[in-house]
């Protein structure tokens, strides 16, 4: 039996205590489509592909992580939005978003789950705070992992490098994860006594500070590093609730 759409939605931003975690615009439910909902895709950021896929699947709910409206752009409805748009509205699409919240959550986020597929075990506490919750988490081991053992460990759980410093120990037992744009809170990741710093994106000031904190600094890549919460989302969904959920795996190059 379908599930009432506000059902979901209201289950989902319980779920990642959306309300603890200010963003940079709108988050949970972000266009209104159908009151119900059997099919829900999942997937990391919204876009015209994303929407067509949903269309296709005849789903009523579309989750992604970076959604379509935020606080620094314009309020002018462009070309781009405007098909996007179309195709949510000429469908009866719903589309919800979690930035930060999924980011931060500590077993459905980003980064707790890439510490994990790292064979690291989260710490209780974290960093990158918004008010008063972290958004990127710390993670340690039991024994310690060659620094470049561990590097190849980042590619097998998360995807290629795009950037890896190492100029930290020989040997990686503390680790920082911060998915996506994270890379400026290397500094403060660096003064909690960590080995090793990952994160999606590459930074231009990021290999000096590598040289000169003595911590390794690995980019996996903006996408893949947040591949991880959605994917979490469509399992919980499935779980937890009279959908179908699926994630949507549509790769870019950042």
């Amino acid at each position: 039996m379908p599930e009432p759409r506000d059902d979901v939605v209201t289950h989902l931003n319980r779920v990642l205590e959306l309300q603890a975690f200010p963003d940079y615009g709108p988050m949970g439910l972000q266009v209104h489509g159908r009151d119900v909902v059997d099919t829900v895709v999942t997937a990391v950021s919204a876009s015209r592909a994303l929407f067509e896929v949903a269309a296709e699947r005849d789903a009523g709910l579309v989750v992604v992580h970076h959604g379509l409206f935020w606080d620094k752009d314009s309020r002018v409805v462009d070309p781009m939005l405007r098909e996007r748009l179309r195709m949510l509205f000429d469908h009866d699409i719903n589309l919800a978003a979690y930035h930060l919240a999924l980011d931060g959550h500590p077993t459905l986020g980003n980064n707790a789950r890439i510490i994990e597929a790292l064979g690291f075990r989260r710490e209780r506490v974290g960093f990158a705070h918004v008010g008063d919750r972290p958004v990127g988490w710390f993670g340690s081991a039991s024994d310690s992992l060659p620094a470049d053992d561990f590097a190849v460990r980042v590619e097998q759980a998360v995807g290629p490098l795009h950037a890896n410093y190492a100029n930290g120990p020989p040997e990686v037992r503390r680790i920082a994860v911060c998915s996506g744009g994270g890379p400026r809170y290397f500094p403060e990741v660096a003064a909690s006594g960590c080995d090793a710093f990952v994160t999606g994106d590459m930074f231009e000031p990021a290999e000096m500070w590598s040289r000169e904190l003595g911590v390794h600094f690995l980019a996996a890549g903006h996408y893949a590093t947040e591949v991880f919460g959605v994917q979490a989302l469509a399992d919980l969904i499935s779980a937890e609730l009279d959908c179908d959920a699926e994630f949507i795996d549509l790769p870019t190059n950042a």
